[in-house]
């Protein structure tokens, strides 16, 4: 799954640390999340979707292998 959170944070000047505290998660989970490392829950991803104003679909895209 490829993502947008990099790209968005980048639009709004916000650091990771500074996202994390906006969606109650560690820092690391965010590099996690934008490394693709990591796939975000529901609830985690529609907080993220909330906080950059934009849909889920537009932050989070299925890949082929998905």
């Amino acid at each position: 799954m490829k993502n947008t959170i990099k790209v968005e944070r980048a639009k709004k000047d916000i650091t990771q640390e500074k996202l994390a505290e906006l969606a109650e998660v560690s820092r690391q989970t965010i590099n996690s999340i934008e490394k693709n490392r990591y796939v975000p829950s529901t609830v985690l991803a529609l907080r993220l979707s909330r906080i950059f104003g934009v849909t889920v679909n537009e932050l989070f895209m299925l890949e082929d292998d998905d």
